[in-house]
């Protein structure tokens, strides 16, 4: 998929970790229909607790912007993912019996926690491009499956899950977002931006993002 120049960039330095993150086998057991029901709720749950801590970090990038265009990618990637993201979780654990507020009471897994706090620490630590790097993997990662999925399914048990990131809107916002990092890229770091003393440390940022990614996945696999 092509989300932008740094995007790819960066997942290319990923190597091998980020296909062990887009076609792990939880990811294939969506695709095909075999993974287990409770499987998939228990991830649902943990997504959501996950998106919670998520949303915070895209609105602490709002207060790390340089720009109003820079803040209003950032505030639109907030709204998206309470009003839209959130509520497909909401949906779908309701329909099996699992209401709102049992769903803010889960407990955060060990793996959760860690992969959100890494993001927030990102943030809290670093300046915006510290933080985009970190968030990057879950928002095109997302976008990489979805679409993926959706053309090579086999099954329509998860087909609702498939379809909102396979879905224009997903797929826009993951265009949006690599425009957000493209720009903010080269206004902080310039027209050669691998050539930077940063670029290195900002690779190995998305890649531990990414890693983190794949046992999150590990964990959806163990209810």
């Amino acid at each position: 998929m092509t989300y932008g120049a740094t995007f790819e960039a960066w997942r290319d330095t990923a190597g091998p970790v980020w296909p062990a993150y887009t076609r792990h086998a939880f990811v294939q057991g969506l695709g095909d229909g075999t993974l287990p029901r409770a499987a998939f709720l228990h991830y649902l749950k943990q997504d959501y607790v996950f998106l919670i801590h998520f949303s915070r970090a895209w609105a602490l990038a709002v207060t790390k912007a340089d720009t109003v265009e820079e803040m209003r990618l950032a505030a639109g990637t907030v709204n998206g993912l309470i009003n839209e993201e959130i509520a497909l979780h909401i949906k779908t654990c309701a329909e099996a019996g699992i209401d709102e507020a049992a769903l803010f009471a889960t407990e955060e897994r060990q793996e959760n926690l860690a992969y959100t706090r890494y993001v927030l620490d990102a943030g809290h630590s670093g300046d915006l491009l510290d933080l985009l790097a970190a968030l990057a993997p879950c928002v095109m990662g997302y976008g990489e499956i979805g679409a993926h999925l959706a053309a090579a399914k086999t099954s329509d048990a998860y087909a609702d899950w498939i379809g909102t990131y396979s879905g224009d809107e997903y797929q826009q916002v993951c265009r949006d977002v690599g425009a957000l990092i493209d720009g903010a890229v080269a206004r902080r770091l310039g027209d050669t931006p691998e050539a930077s003393p940063r670029w290195d440390a900002l690779t190995k940022r998305f890649r531990m993002a990414t890693r983190l990614e794949v046992g999150f996945w590990d964990m959806g696999l163990k209810p």
